[in-house]
Parts: structure tokens; C-alpha cells; sequence
């Protein structure tokens, strides 16, 4: 029976008299009921508990007990027994998630007291916060000091790449504005929240990943921001206040994990520093012996007049490796050494520029040493300074040598008074025989250069190239001309075309251009003889130009090569007057009146001696053609056109032609 029952007012005077040991047994079973009834209302309700049940579920015994017609009282009780059951589920529901969230942090605490790997403890704060939050995607960004944004470190439950791969700047995006105020922020529509400024590139990355609701709080060490925590849904989503807290809780742990870390990175930094700083004492001893060995060698190299290569010898002993002097190393890595003024690794290769003034001689190189302590870098640095230095005395005395050689060739060709004891002499000293059988070259570079100074630099390059040959070839080399003179003995079996060609290859090859090279004819008694090394000097010369009128630049060849044209470009030939007797008429009938016999000529005999041909290949009328050619008749006569008289007009044409150029 409910506890709200009232008796009816009749009662009998007797039952109201009822003494109260009677009355009472009648109260206790009233009372009984009401528990009776309390305990039928509840039941359900509490296995329902019992079994964990979802919420929807709580509302079938007060929909059963209106299907069943029971008393308003009755599912008024149920009403009220329901309400109470869902407060109580609520209730442990809370519990069990504040249990979750705070046995979650206690782990990441846990993590954080045994931080090894910085990146794992982050990433198990993102998991935790995304499966607690019950959220799509958790991220966290960090700040980047050096570009005064943030950027992503860390995502989970993220499928865009482009998203993870954004960069936020200072009030850009929702952790943009985090990230500015320390203060946490929360949407629950990112596309239409102007709170923010949105930017193409952040809202895009937003888009690819159909991020919705997002929240994001500071990650702070002291007043400093140093990144982001979010957690976000693809969905329309309100974030609660124990939400948000819960995620500043996992911001305050990453915050401590990063701390941590770069505390411990300091501390490793200052460890190694000191095992760094203690090897470096302990070694100390050798490497002043070892540097001191170095110092000894180096100098010894130099008194005694060692070369490049017993440097780099000495000091493959020393450093234990193999180092090589090269003028082709690497141009980059050259460069950087040279500029730099140390030595520079390149691959496992080390390189140190070997430099004089501004001009690059070369590069010391260290194979397979990538790790080189900073004393032996020093070693290799100072090994090409002496290498430079002695590269520049061999050149020294390479030069002086070269100018003694040009200044006995010169005295060879200028023919002045000599004493011929004294010029053998001179010549046995630089190796050279001047009773000897020697062959005269005329050498120039056929490439124009665009200003004074590039030609002189070729000319120099030309010269050295020429006066290296000669030395090697017991020879004498001079700069004569705007072009090189070289005077070469002549050997067994060897013509003096075969000397000009292969000095024109080896000349080319020195200087990376084209080099012509004219020869003359085997000469003897240069010392007894004072005209022959001029002579023969002039007869070279012939050939050299020849050559390049004959659009043979960059060979090499002497009067032999040209035939009978060779005949007269030998000795003292006179062409000049060979031509104007020849065909002298036709070139001042040309000059005079500004005809084309001679070109008319060139094409007759060009075409075969046929007028119908020639007049094709001048474009002109046939009676043009016959008529030009009486005309030539009427100056030369009427047998110019022999056999005895054609070998001769042709001729008389070519060498007209090689020596227009030069006449103008």
C-alpha cells in the first residue's frame, strides 16, 4: 500500500478504542507495503544498472507499466525512480571517464618520468587526447622560432597530406590565434567562424582533411608559447568545459615532455662537449709532435729543392692517407676552398686549393678521409701553401729559362754582329745544338679576341705552350710577330711538314685553340751562316699564311705541302712580279674600271673552260661571257688560252687571291 493511502472517516468507535498493541501490528503491514512497493518500482531500474545499460533502455518499464494500465501513482513512482537511476548512471558514467582521464595522464606522467624518445611521448599524448575527446583527428603543432610560425609535429587519425603538412602563421587559422593569445579556442564550424583569420592555404589543408569543430589550446613553458594541441571532428560538434581541460592537462604534459627533452638534449650537448674537450687534451701531446713532424719535412722539402709531388708524399706518411696534387679536381669544391681559405670536404675527399695571388695553380687532394680532426686539416692547408710556393719558384726559373731561349733565338734571327763560340755556348748551356739540323716554325692562334688584353693573354699562353715544347726538345722558342717562333732540330727520319703538323697538335692542345703552324725547310749552319735563321724564318712565315689563306687554320705545314705553289713560297721566290707579268693587265683593267675579268676568269676555268657553264655559274648572258673573255684576249693576247699559257693565268689567279688579303 502507497505511503500517500488515506482511511475512511467512518470508523467505528471500537476500532478507534482498539487498544495500540492492536493498532500496530495494522501500521507495520501499511509500512510493509510502501517497501514492498519501493522495492517493485526500483528493481528494474537497478538491474538496468546493473548490466550497464544505454539510457534509451530506462524508459521501457514506465512505457510497460502504461501499456499495462497501472496506476497514475504507480508510473509516478516509476517516473521518479527512472530519474533517479539515470542520475545515478550519469553519475558513475562521469567516474568511470574521470577515472579514464585521470589513469590517462597518470601513463603519460609515467612516459614523461622516462622520457627516452621525445616524438613517442608526443605521439601518446595525441593518441590519448583523440580516444578520450572522442574525436576524428588529434594533432599538435610547434613553434618555429626561426620562420615565427608553427608547424605540424605530430598528427593522429589525419588521411590529408597537404594537412599535414601546414604551416600556421601567427594569428592565421584557429591555432594561429591559439598560438597569439595563450588562450585556448574552440568552433564548432570552422568554415564560418570569423573570429580568425582564414587563409587559402590553411583553409584549404582544413578542407582536404573535412575538419568541422575544432578546439586548440597553448602549449606554454613559463609566458612562452611553444606550440598547439587540437583535437577536431569531421561534425558539427560542442566541446564541453571537462573537454577542454582535459586537453590543456595533455598541453601542460607535452609542454613538460618537450622541456624535458630539450633539457636533456643540452645535457647530452655539454657531455659531449667535454668528452670532445677531454679527447682533445689527450691527444694534444701527439698532435704537436705530429705537427712539429710535419713542419720538419715541409722544410727540408724546400732547402733540398724537393717537388709538388715529394710534398704530397711526405704528407700521405704523416696523415696516414693518400694525398695527390691535381689541377683537376672538383671546380666547385676548388672554388670554395680558395675562398674560404681552408681546406673543404667534398664526398670523403678533402681539397685544399693551391693559390698564388689570384691565379688558381692547382688543389692538394686527401682521399678517403672524411673525417679529419681539425690539426691535420691544418696540415693539408699548410702543405699547399708550400706546394704553391714551390710551384711558383719552378715557375720562376722556368720563365727565366724561357727568356734566355728567346733571347738566343732572337740573336739567331736578327743576324747581328755575334760571336759564334759565344752563341754555342749559350746554347750548350740551355741543351740546344746549333751545328745541329733544326727546322724554323711560324705559330699564331687563328681565334680573334675581343679586346687587347684577352689577345694578349692568348699570345702569352701561346708563348709559354711554345717555349715548354722547345725546352723538352733541346729547342729554342721566342715571341715574334704577334705570334710564337720556335727553332726545333729535326730528327731521323722526320720532315719538316711532319714537325709543323705535330707542333700544331701539340700547340692546339696546350692552349685549348687552334694554332697554325708554317715551316720551313730543313736549315744548317745557323751559327756560321748569319742570314740562314731569317731566311728561313721569312720562308716559314710564307707558309703560315698560306695556310690561312687557304682556310687551312689550325694545321701545320711546310713549302713541300703546296706543290709547285711550294716552289714559290720557298727562299726568295719573286711572286709579286710573277702575277703583274702574268695577268698584271687584267687587275688594273679590274681596278680601273670596276669590272669582273678576273672573276669571270676564276669561273671560266672553274667551269671546265666551258662558257655556257660559266655563265650559269656568274648568272649572267652567254654573249656576257664572250664578250668578257675578248676582252681578256685583247689584254693578255690571243694564246691566252694555250696549254703552255693556262697553267700559268690559273696559277697567276691563286696567288693573286692569297695575296689580295694580305695586301689590304
Amino acid at each position: 500500500m502507497s505511503r500517500d493511502h488515506v482511511e475512511p472517516a467512518d470508523r467505528s468507535v471500537s476500532d478507534a478504542e482498539a487498544p495500540a498493541e492492536t493498532a500496530a501490528p495494522a501500521e507495520a503491514t501499511a509500512h510493509d507495503d510502501t517497501d514492498s512497493a519501493h522495492d517493485d518500482t526500483d528493481a528494474p531500474f537497478l538491474e538496468l544498472l546493473a548490466r550497464d545499460a544505454p539510457a534509451e533502455a530506462y524508459e521501457r518499464p514506465v512505457l510497460l507499466a502504461r501499456a499495462e494500465g497501472r496506476p497514475a501513482g504507480r508510473i509516478a513512482a516509476l517516473e521518479r525512480a527512472k530519474s533517479a537511476a539515470l542520475r545515478v548512471r550519469a553519475e558513475l558514467e562521469g567516474r568511470r571517464r574521470r577515472e579514464a582521464e585521470l589513469s590517462a595522464l597518470f601513463e603519460t606522467a609515467h612516459d614523461l618520468a622516462g622520457l627516452r624518445d621525445v616524438d613517442a611521448v608526443l605521439r601518446a599524448i595525441v593518441q590519448r587526447a583523440r580516444s578520450l575527446l572522442g574525436t576524428d583527428i588529434a594533432y599538435l603543432s610547434l613553434h618555429d622560432p626561426a620562420r615565427g610560425d608553427t608547424y605540424m609535429r605530430v598528427t593522429e587519425g589525419s588521411v590529408a597530406a597537404r594537412f599535414q603538412q601546414l604551416r600556421l602563421g601567427m594569428g592565421e587559422g584557429l591555432g594561429g590565434l591559439v598560438a597569439q593569445t595563450a588562450r585556448p579556442y574552440v568552433t564548432d564550424d570552422y568554415f564560418r567562424d570569423d573570429r580568425f583569420r582564414h587563409t587559402t592555404t590553411i583553409d584549404a589543408g582544413v578542407h582536404d582533411e573535412g575538419l568541422v569543430a575544432i578546439l586548440g589550446v597553448p602549449l606554454t613553458l613559463g609566458k612562452n608559447v611553444i606550440g598547439v594541441l587540437f583535437a577536431a571532428d569531421r561534425r558539427a560538434r560542442v566541446f564541453e568545459r571537462e573537454q577542454i581541460a582535459l586537453l590543456g592537462s595533455f598541453a601542460a604534459l607535452a609542454a613538460a615532455a618537450i622541456d624535458t627533452a630539450n633539457l636533456l638534449t643540452e645535457t647530452r650537448s655539454a657531455l659531449a662537449d667535454l668528452e670532445r674537450a677531454n679527447e682533445i687534451i689527450r691527444d694534444r701531446s701527439g698532435v704537436i709532435e705530429r705537427a712539429s713532424d710535419v713542419h720538419d719535412r715541409l722544410a727540408e722539402l724546400v732547402l733540398r729543392g724537393g717537388g709538388v709531388h715529394d710534398v704530397a708524399a711526405a704528407v700521405s706518411e704523416v696523415l696516414d692517407g693518400t694525398v695527390e696534387f691535381t689541377e683537376t679536381a672538383p671546380p666547385a669544391a676548388v672554388q670554395a676552398s680558395r675562398a674560404e681559405g681552408h681546406a673543404v670536404r667534398h664526398r670523403d675527399d678533402w681539397i685544399a686549393a693551391v693559390a698564388a695571388g689570384g691565379e688558381l695553380l692547382g688543389a692538394l687532394v686527401l682521399r678517403g678521409h672524411p673525417g679529419v680532426d681539425p690539426v691535420d686539416q691544418r696540415t693539408l692547408e699548410r702543405a699547399a701553401m708550400v706546394t704553391s710556393l714551390l710551384l711558383l719558384a719552378r715557375r720562376s726559373a722556368v720563365e727565366a729559362e724561357q727568356r734566355v731561349r728567346g733571347e738566343l733565338l732572337d740573336d739567331l734571327l736578327d743576324a747581328r754582329d755575334r760571336d759564334a763560340r759565344l752563341l754555342r755556348e749559350r746554347a750548350a748551356r740551355l741543351d740546344a745544338d746549333l751545328d745541329a739540323t733544326h727546322v724554323v716554325l711560324a705559330a699564331r692562334l687563328d681565334a680573334a679576341a675581343s679586346d687587347a688584353d684577352q689577345e694578349a693573354a692568348a699570345r702569352t699562353r701561346l708563348w709559354s705552350a711554345a717555349s715548354h715544347l722547345a725546352a723538352t726538345r733541346h729547342g729554342l722558342a721566342a715571341a715574334r710577330d704577334g705570334g710564337t717562333v720556335m727553332l726545333l732540330p729535326l730528327e731521323p727520319g722526320s720532315t719538316a711538314a711532319d714537325v709543323a703538323r705535330r707542333t700544331a697538335r701539340h700547340l692546339g692542345t696546350a692552349v685549348h685553340e687552334a694554332v697554325t703552324v708554317g715551316a720551313s725547310a730543313a736549315v744548317r749552319g745557323l751559327v756560321a751562316d748569319r742570314r740562314a735563321a731569317a731566311a728561313a724564318y721569312e720562308e716559314a712565315r710564307r707558309c703560315l699564311d698560306a695556310l690561312r689563306l687557304l682556310g687551312r687554320s689550325g694545321d701545320g705545314a711546310a713549302a713541300e705541302d703546296f706543290g709547285f705553289l711550294g716552289l714559290l713560297l720557298a727562299g726568295d721566290r719573286d711572286v709579286t712580279g710573277f702575277v703583274e707579268r702574268t695577268i698584271g693587265r687584267v687587275v688594273v683593267y679590274d681596278e680601273q674600271r670596276g669590272t669582273d675579268l678576273l672573276r669571270t676568269l676564276d669561273a671560266y676555268f672553274a667551269s671546265g673552260m666551258s662558257p655556257v657553264r660559266t655563265k650559269d655559274e656568274l648568272h649572267v648572258h652567254v654573249n656576257t661571257v664572250a664578250q668578257r673573255l675578248d676582252r681578256v684576249a685583247q689584254l693578255l693576247g690571243d694564246d691566252w688560252n694555250t696549254p703552255a699559257r693556262v697553267l700559268e693565268v690559273q696559277l697567276a689567279l691563286r696567288l693573286h687571291r692569297l695575296a689580295a688579303p694580305a695586301q689590304h
